[in-house]
């Protein structure tokens, strides 16, 4: 029989047992961004906001025919400038059955492997591919005399990786699964129609939602994050909003695609905690470490380890949407002693 938490524990280490607490938790917003002015453009504002999100700078769609070497070894050179500030840079690679896949691997890996948060790969066609990606980019990783295994992102977009998901969300090299909402659109040759790409569309056509939420139930069964796929009415923030909003709160999605600047903000704020929720997990996280973790009262509803458990990931959430005034400046401290002081410059 194991001994009860400490109250002297961080809510994090007293409430949840090692394995639960190994998986990321990644910025809730990942920003793709595949020209030269745009790479900039993004590494500026993300050292401006602080890493409230990700930048993926793109290998794949960004990278011109026949010069994709050549645009690999751009990203490469942006994620080791001075420009990355925060280290959460990561990059999408061509798919695995490209034939210049593993070239694009090294050159980027044996340039930048030391500072990417991450490697995307994009289309595989099954869980096959991924072991293939996998293979190849540990392989990659040790050329390049790395020491640390490089997190593997992947997309979910052809029927062979809807059907294979849950092996994919298993893999241990796998870190999160995107759903590429259009190449699905399109791999269904015309059975599923174009309003099904939109911002409400893909909410209610029952072959897009099914497969969102067997992407999001496999990333939850493994501790692997759910990133939701793009809204491209990029100008029309309010539709932007309420799909994030729907994402998060209604698929159990934790992250989500940003292929616009103006993106960025709307989709951080709907994943983060209403100050309300915020406020609500305080008191009652704070109530729990006074009572040593035993169980408690509050607003007439009775509170065990169970329902700290969600609190407490409320409480990381609004640190993790933002670090510097998500929280109280005692609890932020007392709870998150690495968090930053004061506003990123």
């Amino acid at each position: 029989m194991t001994a009860p938490p400490s109250p002297q524990q961080s809510p994090s280490r007293a409430l949840f047992d090692p394995e639960e607490r190994a998986g990321t938790a990644l910025p809730v917003c990942d920003h793709y961004a595949g020209t030269e002015a745009l790479m900039r453009k993004s590494l500026a504002l993300q050292a401006e906001q602080g890493p409230v999100f990700d930048i993926t700078l793109d290998g794949e769609d960004g990278a011109p025919v026949g010069g994709e070497i050549e645009h690999a070894r751009l990203i490469a050179e942006l994620v080791m400038s001075a420009e990355n500030r925060h280290g959460r840079v990561g990059a999408r690679v061509l798919p695995v059955a490209h034939p210049k896949f593993e070239e694009m691997l090294d050159t980027v890996v044996g340039t930048a492997g030391s500072r990417l948060a991450y490697l995307m790969v994009p289309k595989p066609r099954g869980l096959v591919d991924v072991q293939r990606a996998a293979r190849a980019l540990d392989d990659a990783v040790a050329r390049a005399g790395m020491h640390r295994p490089l997190p593997m992102h992947t997309l979910v977009e052809t029927h062979g990786a809807l059907l294979d998901v849950v092996a994919i969300a298993a893999h241990p090299r796998v870190e999160s699964l995107s759903f590429g909402l259009m190449d699905f659109v399109s791999a269904h040759r015309g059975a599923i129609p174009q309003t099904a790409m939109g911002a409400q569309g893909q909410f209610t056509h029952p072959l897009v939602l099914r497969a969102k939420l067997e992407i999001a139930a496999a990333c939850h069964a493994y501790g692997k994050t759910p990133s939701h796929c793009v809204v491209t009415e990029f100008k029309d923030q309010k539709a932007l909003l309420a799909a994030a909003e729907r994402a998060c709160r209604e698929l159990g999605y934790t992250r989500m695609w940003s292929i616009h600047p103006a993106q960025i903000r709307t989709i951080v704020d709907a994943f983060s905690p209403t100050a309300a929720e915020v406020d609500q997990a305080i008191e009652i996280i704070t109530a729990a470490q006074a009572a040593a973790w035993a169980p408690i009262r509050h607003d007439d509803r009775l509170h065990d380890r169970a329902s700290y458990r969600y609190f407490w990931q409320v409480i990381e959430r609004a640190h993790r949407t933002d670090p510097v005034h998500g929280l109280p400046a005692e609890l932020r401290l007392a709870w998150f002693p690495s968090a930053p002081v004061s506003t990123p410059e």
